[in-house]
């Protein structure tokens, strides 16, 4: 597909997410997803693409800047504010993770992944009534506390997520 999709920028920004949810090289993934940029880039589609991609390689910094590039006034997407939410989890920046997160709730009220990240950011906030609340939430969907893949390949990051959602449940450390 790569081969026949050479110059398709949109193309090349879903295989290369995709080669990064399979956990294929990450590295390899961003620059085939940077490389989608280079021929669509005023697609929104491929910013969020390269922040995930940066997220699960550990680099929320960079992640950060590709959502808030897909963040359009006239028509938000709520995947990039989730994005930037989680960057900002990972960073260690909960105020503004909660603002972003809380956002993104707007348009991914059914999904169980605002939810998650809310409750490990109120969790770290140490706020507990509030990330219980978003527990709560998540089981009303209904959807699971803990994911079954965590694509973050950086070990403090996954712990940083999982400790705030094991204290946000409730459960010892």
């Amino acid at each position: 597909m790569l081969k026949v999709a050479a110059d398709d920028g949109v193309a090349l920004g879903r295989a290369a997410y995709t080669l990064g949810c399979l956990g294929e090289d990450i590295i390899a993934s961003i620059t085939l997803a940077d490389r989608s940029l280079d021929l669509s880039p005023s697609s929104a589609g491929s910013w969020v693409i390269g922040g995930w991609l940066r997220l699960w390689a550990g680099q929320p910094d960079s992640a950060i800047e590709h959502f808030k590039a897909a963040i359009n006034p006239r028509g938000p997407f709520a995947g990039a504010f989730l994005g930037a939410g989680v960057g900002c989890v990972l960073a260690s920046r909960f105020n503004k993770a909660e603002a972003m997160l809380l956002r993104s709730l707007q348009g991914l009220s059914d999904w169980g992944a605002p939810y998650r990240w809310l409750a490990s950011c109120y969790a770290h906030m140490k706020r507990p009534d509030d990330a219980k609340e978003m527990i709560r939430a998540l089981r009303a969907i209904p959807a699971d506390v803990v994911p079954t893949g965590i694509p973050y390949r950086n070990p403090a990051h996954r712990e940083l997520f999982l400790s705030g959602l094991r204290l946000a449940a409730g459960e010892e450390m």
